[in-house]
């Protein structure tokens, strides 16, 4: 186990920047994106990113919105798995390579923006592309101060999203 480098929920200016985080958050979350959605990508982006914390936050968070164990063991490999829809899968790669842009050189396929337009409106789509920007700067942030995960618990940050 790695320690802190940096309490971010302990800073008055981390603090401040939550505030407003989190209220980018709640457009997303009050967006017509079904809520299972919207956890899946974030797990998946917060795996390939290596945010323990974030991992840790999506994985409760779904749990406790019903979610089951199944298809959250089986998010890293939603390829090969049979318990997620097409417009999930269409959502899980918009996340992958929006993620990835360094490693796709090209950012977003044509093919994967045109299979999310098939599942998804002008308002979910919108809400897909903010919500991948903000949970990546979430690892980010997470990932660099070395938050620990194991110890979220769910609705930890509902408060701040009102």
């Amino acid at each position: 186990m790695t320690d802190t480098r940096f309490d971010l929920f302990g800073n008055d200016v981390a603090a401040r920047f939550a505030t407003r985080f989190a209220g980018a958050a709640r457009v997303v979350a009050q967006s017509p994106l079904p809520p299972a959605t919207a956890e899946l990508v974030s797990l998946r982006a917060s795996q390939i990113n290596g945010c323990g914390f974030c991992t840790d936050m999506h994985t409760t968070e779904a749990t406790a919105a019903g979610e089951s164990a199944v298809r959250l063991h089986l998010v890293a490999a939603w390829r090969d798995a049979t318990v997620f829809t097409e417009a999930e899968r269409a959502a899980l790669a918009l996340a992958e390579e929006g993620t990835r842009l360094a490693d796709a050189h090209t950012g977003v396929s044509d093919a994967t923006w045109a299979r999310v337009r098939e599942h998804y409106d002008d308002d979910q789509v919108a809400a897909l592309l903010c919500l991948v920007a903000l949970i990546n700067a979430a690892n980010r942030l997470n990932v660099i101060a070395r938050t620990p995960a194991g110890s979220y618990r769910p609705g930890m940050f509902a408060a701040a999203q009102q």
